[in-house]
C-alpha cells in the first residue's frame, strides 16, 4: 500500500513559485529522506503534505485517501519539529499524552501508549520531569514521543536533529534509524545534511529549486547520480568537478570523487598540496593543478605537506562526464 502519493503539485506565495510540479510516492514503511541546500522547498513540501500549508494545485493522497482540503489533524500524520515544539508549563507526560487526551482517547489507552513511547526512547524515568529540566537531546526523544503515541499513519520529521551537537547528531540519528525498524512505520525527513540523507533514508528525494532532480536509494543516487548537481551534492568531500583535459574527457566538465584519487608516482595529475586534513582514518589532501583545486581522500595516515609537489592517479572508470548545462553524460 502507499503511504502518500503526491502527483503535480505546485505552490505559489503569491508570484514566487515555490514548489514546481512535484510527484512522487512514499511506500508503507519507507524511510524517505527530502534533502537540498536551504531555500530548495523541502519544508515547505513538508508542510504542504501535514496541511499547514495548501498546495495551489496538484494531488495529495494519504494513505490511499486525498486530504488536500483535510486539516491537518484529520490527515493520520504526526510531525518532529526542528524547535521541539514542547509545552514548558507540561511536564513530559503531559506533552506526551496532550493530543491523546484532545481525542479523547481512554485512560488504558493513553497509559499503554505512553509506556510503551518511553521504553523505545529511554524516557521512563523522566516523564515527571518538565522540559528545562531536559537537555537537548532529551527534549528531542519527548517530541518523537509525542508523536509516536498517536500512532499516526505518516511521520513528518522537519531538520529535527539540526539544534543538537555534532556528537549527539549522531545518537540520535541512530535512535532514529532504531525507532523506524521497531515501528515499521512511514517517515518523510528533511533535512540539507547529506549526511543524514544517505545514512538513514531507504529513498532520497533530491529538491533544487522546487524541483525534484531525482529519487532513488542513497547507493543509486551516490554511483549514477542524474547530473552535476546531484553528484556534487552528495558525497563528503564533496565530487571533484575539473575541465575535460586534466582527466582525459576532451571538452566536457569530468567529475571525480575523492575517494577515486590515490597517489601514483606516474599519475597522470600533477598537483601542488594546498592544505592537509589529517583525520586519523583518513587523509584529506586539498591541492591544485594549475588554478583548478583537487581534493584527495586517502585511506590511512599519509604525511603529506603544505606546499608539497605529488601525483594523483584514478581509473578512467571512476570519472563522470557532464554537459555544460550539468547533465550527466557518463
Amino acid at each position: 500500500m502507499t503511504a502518500l502519493s503526491l502527483k503535480n503539485v505546485n505552490k505559489f506565495f503569491g508570484d514566487v513559485h515555490v514548489l514546481k510540479d512535484i510527484s512522487l510516492e512514499v511506500d508503507e514503511g519507507e524511510f524517505v529522506v527530502f534533502v537540498g541546500p536551504s531555500g530548495c522547498g523541502k519544508s515547505t513540501l513538508l508542510r504542504v503534505i501535514a496541511g499547514l500549508e495548501d498546495a495551489t494545485s496538484g494531488d495529495i493522497h494519504i494513505a490511499g485517501a486525498q486530504v488536500n482540503r483535510t486539516p491537518p489533524s484529520k490527515r493520520g500524520i504526526a510531525m518532529v519539529f526542528q524547535s521541539y515544539a514542547l509545552y514548558p508549563h507540561l511536564n513530559v507526560r503531559g506533552n506526551m499524552t496532550l493530543a491523546l487526551k484532545q481525542e479523547g482517547q481512554s485512560k488504558a489507552v493513553i497509559e499503554g501508549r505512553v509506556q510503551k513511547a518511553s521504553q523505545m526512547l529511554d524516557l521512563g524515568s523522566y516523564l515527571d520531569r518538565y522540559p528545562a529540566e531536559l537537555s537537548g537531546g532529551q527534549r528531542q526523544r519527548v517530541a518523537i514521543g509525542r508523536a509516536i503515541v498517536r500512532e499516526p499513519k505518516l511521520f513528518l520529521f522537519d531538520e529535527p536533529l539540526s539544534n543538537l551537537d555534532a556528537a549527539l547528531r549522531m545518537n540520535t540519528r541512530i535512535e532514529i534509524a532504531n525507532l523506524h525498524r521497531q515501528l515499521g512505520a512511514s517517515m518523510i525527513y528533511v533535512t540539507h545534511d547529506q549526511t543524514e540523507a544517505m545514512t538513514l533514508a531507504d529513498k532520497i528525494v533530491v529538491l533544487r529549486d522546487g524541483r525534484v532532480e531525482q529519487i532513488g536509494s542513497p547507493m543509486e543516487l551516490y554511483n549514477n547520480p542524474a547530473n552535476q548537481f546531484v553528484a556534487g551534492f552528495l558525497g563528503s568531500p564533496s565530487m571533484n568537478f575539473l575541465p575535460g583535459d586534466l582527466l582525459n574527457g576532451g571538452d566536457h566538465t569530468m567529475g571525480i570523487r575523492p575517494e577515486d584519487l590515490f597517489l601514483a608516482e606516474e599519475g597522470p595529475l600533477a598537483v601542488r598540496v594546498s592544505h592537509v586534513e589529517h583525520l586519523g582514518g583518513d587523509t584529506n589532501v586539498i591541492a591544485h593543478a594549475n588554478t583548478h583545486q583537487i581534493t584527495a581522500r586517502l585511506f590511512g595516515q599519509h604525511q603529506v605537506t603544505v606546499g608539497e609537489e605529488l601525483r594523483l592517479g584514478f581509473k578512467p572508470e571512476s570519472t563522470y562526464a557532464f554537459d555544460q548545462d550539468g547533465g550527466r553524460l557518463r
